[in-house]
């Protein structure tokens, strides 16, 4: 056998990067208290079991890191499993210099390190030894104490981004969480048809299953509207989706809504803000199509089928809000006059759920073109009514 004995090769850092992150890692958030009663919290993306007998785990911080050269002083450190859900919460704790739990529900673990409220399962530990590996270290810690508190899928770090990359299946599990809103639009579904008749168009009912992601829950066409141009029965709530949702959440919550775009512009941004202001004023939103007709959702409606048949990686999911985002279609807002003609690309309207919140939404679309202004003020009157209809059956 030869031995190879050339010179390792030099890697671009990037490229090392973006092969490993082709290989899933699940995110962790290391706790303690400091020796001054500081309370310590620090993002891993590198925590692993290592041995059952003895029972150890590790995880590898980086040795330019602050808050771990203050943490191996900690005579105990509990490591938190963080749970698909709790990405803003890991995010708020790995932006921060100091206070990293500020805002942040947590309890105190056996050993007297905080357990975040949310996470999936706690693992209180004391370090056992410390290796240097490259520009990290390789923390091993022993075991004294853990508990499952939160059986939910986990978060991920794959390909550049995070997410729990829940298979459809598990998905449908969550219909039972939408099952109201599925009651509601169906007991106004006679009102529903006939407005799809009426105006001789598309009419869907959208509900949040999270705030990521609509699901269909009722669909009507007329004849002449289609089910090619017509969206998934999932698509995910990325601008310019989802703004009879993010309307009344709170800033926070709408500028991760705005960061799903890719690096958008500033006009971009401020069409989509003036968009949420005015779903406040008016309870409703037009989008005008452009010279391309109908068309211009042809993108939108893909993205929305890749979106619903495919278990998505951060890359693909990059890759459909781009196709979402970079739509043609008209979402400036404009005064509808009574004898001007215009072609309405669709209609929103944000519709309450039995509790009170506005995670509904009723969609009309594939709508006759060259209509006057009176017509489209005719069919904003009808689908209010079934707005109410809809709200009445809630209550």
């Amino acid at each position: 056998m030869s031995t190879n004995t050339s010179t390792p090769q030099k890697f671009d850092p990037k490229t090392f990067r973006n092969v490993m992150g082709h290989y899933p890692t699940g995110v962790a958030i290391v706790t303690g208290r400091a020796n001054n009663g500081d309370l310590l919290a620090m993002v891993v993306g590198t925590f692993s079991s290592v041995s059952l007998d003895p029972p150890l785990v590790s995880f590898m911080p980086m040795k330019s890191s602050k808050t771990f050269a203050r943490m191996r002083e900690c005579s105990s450190l509990c490591i938190n499993i963080v749970g698909g859900e709790q990405e803003e919460e890991m995010l708020g704790i790995a932006r921060r210099w100091e206070n990293k739990l500020d805002g942040v529900d947590w309890y105190m673990s056996p050993s007297g390190d905080p357990v975040l409220k949310n996470a999936i399962a706690w693992i209180d530990t004391s370090i056992s030894s410390i290796i240097e590996a490259g520009d990290h270290w390789i923390t091993l810690c022993e075991v004294h104490d853990m508990e499952i508190t939160n059986p939910v899928s986990p978060l991920l770090f794959f390909q550049g981004g995070y997410g729990s990359f829940v298979g459809t299946s598990l998905i449908a599990r969550l219909s039972h969480e939408i099952l109201p809103a599925i009651h509601a639009a169906h007991s106004a579904g006679n009102s529903l048809d006939t407005l799809a008749q009426t105006i001789g168009c598309e009419v869907s009912v959208f509900a949040a299953v999270s705030e990521d992601e609509f699901a269909t829950v009722f669909h009507a066409l007329a004849p002449g509207a289609t089910e090619e141009q017509s969206f998934a029965s999932r698509l995910p709530i990325v601008p310019p989706i989802g703004d009879t949702y993010m309307f009344n959440k709170s800033a926070e919550v709408q500028e991760r809504w705005f960061r799903k775009l890719n690096d958008p512009s500033e006009e971009i941004l401020e069409t989509h803000r003036k968009r949420l202001n005015l779903v406040k004023e008016n309870m409703y939103l037009i989008a005008h199509l452009p010279d391309e007709g109908s068309s211009a959702y042809e993108q939108m409606v893909k993205a929305s089928k890749e979106y619903k048949n495919a278990r998505l990686t951060p890359a693909d999911e990059r890759a459909i809000h781009q196709l979402i985002g970079s739509t043609t279609v008209d979402y400036k807002q404009r005064e509808l006059l009574d004898d001007k003609r215009y072609n309405i690309g669709s209609i929103v309207f944000p519709v309450k759920d039995p509790n009170g919140d506005f995670t509904m939404t009723l969609r009309i679309g594939q709508l006759p073109q060259n209509v006057r202004g009176s017509t489209v003020t005719h069919w904003i009157d009808l689908c209010r009514e079934i707005v109410k209809e809809i709200e009445r059956t809630n209550s």
